[in-house]
C-alpha cells in the first residue's frame, strides 16, 4: 500500500479509537491491529502516541479550513458570507463528530503539549479565516475590532457546536437551524460595524 493511503488507514482508526475510548484509554496495540500494521510502523509513521493524535487533530484542521473558506466564495454582502461560513462549519462538524470530538474534548490537554498547540492551531485559523472574511466587507475596521469579532464568532461556535451535535432525534439540530441559532445572537452587534 503506498505510504499516503497508508498514512490515511492509520489516521481513519486512529481517529475513530480515540473518539471511541478517549486518549488515555486508546491503545497503539490496538490501532496497529486494527490497521493490519506493526505497533513500531505507527512510530515510525507518527513517532508517538501523542504524534497520531496530532496527526488526526492536524487532518481535521485542514479539512475544517478548506471547508468553511471555500463555503464563503461568490459570497454577496457580509451577512450572506457569515452565515454560508457558520453553515460550513456545522455541517463539518455534524459530518465529522469523532474527528470533532478530539478536537472539543480535553483529550488534547491530557496528551501533552504538541496536542494542545494543534487544538489551539485549529482556533486561531479559523480566527484568521473570519478576521480575512470581516476585512474584506469592512476594509477601514480597525484591526482590533475585527480581532475581537473573529475570536466571539470562534468561541461561540465551539460551544454552540457541543451543544448541537449531542442532539439526536426529535431534538436534532440541523447545521442550518445551528447557524440561524447563532446568526440571530451575533449579527446584531456585527451589523453595527458595517453600518459604521
Amino acid at each position: 500500500m503506498p505510504r499516503a493511503e497508508r498514512e490515511r488507514q492509520m489516521l481513519a482508526v486512529a481517529e475513530e479509537i480515540f473518539a471511541e475510548r478517549g486518549y488515555q484509554a486508546a491503545a497503539m496495540d490496538e490501532i496497529a491491529e486494527r490497521c493490519g500494521v506493526s505497533k513500531p510502523m505507527l512510530y515510525e509513521y507518527f513517532g508517538s502516541k501523542e504524534g497520531l493524535l496530532v496527526a488526526c487533530i492536524r487532518q481535521a484542521r485542514g479539512q475544517l479550513a478548506a471547508a468553511t473558506a471555500a463555503a464563503v466564495v461568490g459570497a454577496t454582502d457580509p451577512e450572506d458570507a457569515l452565515r454560508r461560513g457558520l453553515v460550513a462549519f456545522f455541517r463539518f462538524t455534524d459530518a465529522h463528530r469523532r474527528a470533532w470530538s478530539l478536537v472539543l474534548r480535553n483529550e488534547a490537554a491530557v496528551a501533552g503539549p504538541a496536542a494542545a498547540a494543534e487544538v489551539e492551531a485549529v482556533r486561531q485559523e479559523q480566527v484568521e479565516i473570519d478576521i480575512a472574511l470581516f476585512a474584506a466587507f469592512l476594509p477601514d475596521a480597525p484591526r482590533v475590532e475585527l480581532e475581537a469579532a473573529a475570536q466571539v464568532v470562534v468561541g461561540a461556535c465551539e460551544r454552540l457546536s457541543l451543544w448541537y451535535v449531542g442532539r439526536d432525534g426529535d431534538d436534532a439540530v440541523s447545521p442550518e437551524q445551528a447557524a440561524d441559532h447563532l446568526m440571530r445572537v451575533i449579527w446584531t452587534g456585527l451589523s453595527a460595524m458595517t453600518r459604521r
